[in-house]
């Protein structure tokens, strides 16, 4: 038997990932931040196994490092799945708060990566980004969370270079909108943006926000179900030849075609479907 770690395992994509992994017969060690999130993991299957995992915090890393290596299961994969979404015009987000969209969703995953290296090294491993169609398509008002994953994405390109002697293969997960609990965090940050914006900001940089805050609701309601998410994550840790880029439902595909057109037409029907000025 083989074991996997996930980060951001409390709920959503991770609560998904951790879910299916186990029930492909692999030890799923699910990362979470709280004691009352562990309990929850830990009900929900016997191959799951909680772990305390802050990815932000070496100490909770090298801790987790640890206890993955005192379990007595070889680990032959990480899903780096932890993330948090900061929303508003870029030109009122505080540096702080953008360091912070930084600090769980590309720092964190370097960290985690990197501290357990030596594991996954000692045998053909599997490394998984879970990035998104926003690090394809740079999301208006969404300019940190979309920055931060089209790092990742750069990330887990070099490193499936870079680690392909080891044995060890690197695949990217790019999902459309995915129905979970990160949209309603978005939303709670709604006051949090009007706030944010100087007395003499643009009438429209209101108006943006509240159709993004639209269209947080829209995207909860029809996003892509979390365990279609997880299944393309246990393909690339158990499929003979893992693909690179996992690009999954509509959004996603039309959102890697978008990447390509000319700026003029990107922006106008990036404006259209989003209903900004």
């Amino acid at each position: 038997m083989h074991a996997v770690l996930v980060s951001g395992a409390s709920s959503g994509i991770g609560a998904a990932a951790v879910t299916a992994i186990a029930r492909a017969g692999m030890i799923a060690y699910a990362g979470v931040r709280t004691e009352a999130d562990a309990a929850a993991a830990q009900a929900l299957h016997r191959n799951v196994r909680a772990l305390r995992l802050d990815v932000t915090d070496p100490a909770s890393i090298a801790a987790a490092r640890d206890a993955v290596r005192a379990g007595g299961v070889a680990l032959t994969g990480l899903v780096n799945n932890a993330g948090i979404a900061l929303g508003g015009p870029l030109e009122s987000l505080p540096l702080d708060a953008l360091r912070a969209q930084f600090d769980v969703n590309v720092f964190g995953a370097v960290a985690l990566t990197q501290a357990f290296l030596p594991l996954l090294r000692e045998r053909p491993s599997r490394i998984v980004f879970v990035g998104s169609v926003a690090g394809l398509v740079a999301i208006p008002y969404m300019s940190a969370y979309s920055a931060s994953k089209f790092a990742l994405r750069a990330f887990a390109d070099a490193l499936r270079i870079e680690l392909r002697p080891s044995g060890i293969d690197v695949c990217l997960i790019e999902p459309g909108s995915v129905a979970t609990p990160i949209w309603r965090k978005g939303r709670a940050q709604r006051d949090a943006m009007l706030a944010r914006l100087p007395q003499d900001a643009p009438p429209y940089y209101r108006t943006a926000v509240e159709s993004l805050v639209q269209a947080t609701q829209t995207e909860e309601r029809a996003g892509l179900p979390p365990a279609l998410v997880a299944e393309a994550i246990v393909h690339a840790l158990t499929a003979r030849k893992p693909k690179a880029h996992h690009i999954i439902g509509a959004p996603a595909r039309l959102g890697a075609l978008m990447a390509l057109l000319p700026p003029a037409l990107h922006d106008r029907f990036l404006r259209a479907t989003m209903r900004l000025p």
